[in-house]
């Protein structure tokens, strides 16, 4: 288990890296990985068992004694990456599939990788988890009204079949997690250490079967997908930055939400890609998987250099922050 432990923390540190690297050996080689599209949803369904692992009913706190925040992470969520890809998608002229796709990419929550990200640039732990809890439930509601809003001129959306789809990839899973957590602790302690490496397992098999069936698409459309992708991370972190300061929220969840913005549950969106639309739709979603961690990694390292004080209206002391990383490093 101590082996694993390290096998685990190491995959963290190195996960964009890691990501990159089977993306590659799955272009160059792709009847390695092509059969395991199949498995993309079940391979989903283990990253959010994990999620629900590590969630705690503390992580829905802030909900109650202070919504405001919030409220303001949710609201910019769900408004600002469904508009943002849409508006890409119309200035780049992407191809129907690949704007249905990046919208999709836009619509979903936010994931648990984001989470660590807010830990190491010293933001608001656990307003970036509750975001990412409340998010993710509210999911099965928003994901399929914004695709019917933004993408429905691209691609057929049916809404409620994709609900049905999200609470059974999402939901139930999680709801799982939370029972096993809840009547076997002993069994979710012992696992904690290994969960990061069940999901970039799980996530890098993903991209990896995408990329594999969708090479001769990613020679001819990745370098706009990565343009389009890129853009779209960027807009995220930048907008829900500066939603946050015009709010006048603290420094501290101004780091939070910025990066909760900006970072997506890309696992999500490939699956959803893959069984509504095509496997091209997919490929927003899978190159999000490596970049969004590569542009997460490098803001936090730079705000974690610029330190904040504890300021009146902040929503949390740091010193809170380090109890908290054991259970947030379920990496997505």
């Amino acid at each position: 288990m101590k082996a694993l432990s390290t096998i685990s923390s190491f995959a963290g540190k190195y996960f964009a890296f890691i990501v990159i690297v089977f993306s590659i050996l799955a272009f160059m080689v792709p009847n390695l990985f092509s059969s395991f599209g199949a498995y993309i949803t079940i391979l989903l369904g283990v990253v959010m068992f994990g999620m629900g692992l590590t969630l705690k009913a503390s992580d829905f706190k802030l909900v109650f004694t202070n919504p405001l925040p919030v409220l303001i992470g949710i609201v910019a969520q769900f408004s600002i990456m469904p508009t943002i890809a849409f508006i890409i998608a119309y200035l780049l002229k992407l191809p129907a599939e690949l704007a249905a796709g990046l919208v999709l990419l836009g619509s979903v929550p936010g994931g648990t990788s984001s989470n660590v990200m807010v830990y190491l640039a010293k933001g608001n732990v656990p307003l970036s988890i509750t975001m990412t809890s409340v998010s993710t439930l509210l999911a099965p509601i928003m994901t399929p009204l914004l695709l019917l809003i933004f993408a429905g001129q691209w691609l057929p959306i049916d809404p409620m079949s994709m609900f049905m789809s999200i609470i059974q990839v999402i939901i139930i899973p999680i709801i799982l997690g939370l029972l096993v957590s809840k009547y076997l602790p002993t069994v979710t302690q012992k696992s904690e250490s290994i969960l990061p490496l069940v999901s970039i397992v799980a996530i890098t098999i993903i991209v990896s079967a995408i990329v594999a069936n969708n090479k001769e698409n990613i020679a001819t459309a990745g370098a706009l997908v990565f343009v389009a992708v890129l853009m779209h991370n960027g807009f995220g972190l930048l907008l829900g930055y500066f939603a946050a300061k015009a709010l006048r929220l603290s420094r501290q969840d101004q780091r939070a939400i910025s990066i909760e913005v900006g970072m997506q549950n890309s696992g999500l969106g490939v699956a959803l890609a893959a069984s509504y639309f095509t496997p091209l739709a997919a490929l927003p979603s899978a190159f999000a998987s490596a970049w969004q961690v590569i542009t997460g990694t490098f803001l936090a390292s730079y705000w974690a250099k610029h330190e904040v004080s504890n300021e009146t209206n902040s929503t949390v002391q740091v010193k809170s922050q380090s109890k908290t990383l054991t259970k947030i490093e379920n990496v997505k």
